[in-house]
């Protein structure tokens, strides 16, 4: 019986590293890290995914901030398995969904050029903010009222 419940704990314990992402925390040596510098990340998070076309490819293994560029540094750990991206893609932050998480989106550019270890993506796009939008939205219809 304590066998039983000895492997029922040890199977939890595994799917709740699977479902968290822990499993991968000890990083990846076979990989590579670009960075991207975004005005704004949002709700991004460490071990967000990376993603290119829909694929999974790596996750954020850093948000830092520089304090001369008054900018938030994200570094992307890339799976080696991809490593042929263009050195003019473009890194954009989006949501999953309506109140998803969010996660980066690659879009390879045509450079012959390819990304390498420590490169810095140039073309970004912030996260959108939904309160800043609301904001606005809000702000916008204030402003016709008066007219």
């Amino acid at each position: 019986m304590g066998l039983f419940v000895a492997c029922g704990l040890a199977a939890l314990f595994m799917l709740a590293m699977q479902v968290s992402n822990l499993a991968s925390l000890g990083g990846d040596g076979n990989s590579y890290t670009v960075t991207a510098a975004f005005e704004n990340v949002g709700g991004l998070k460490v071990r967000s995914p990376v993603t290119v076309s829909g694929v999974r490819v790596g996750r954020v293994d850093a948000i830092d901030y520089d304090t001369s560029a008054y900018e938030a540094v994200v570094t992307l750990r890339i799976n080696s398995a991809y490593n042929a991206f263009p050195d003019d893609t473009s890194a954009s932050i989006f949501t999953a969904g309506l109140l998803g998480e969010q996660y980066v989106a690659l879009d390879p550019g045509g450079s012959l050029d390819n990304l390498a270890q420590d490169s810095r993506i140039q073309l970004t796009q912030s996260a959108l903010v939904m309160e800043q939008i609301i904001g606005q939205f809000l702000y916008s219809m204030a402003d016709k009222d008066k007219e």
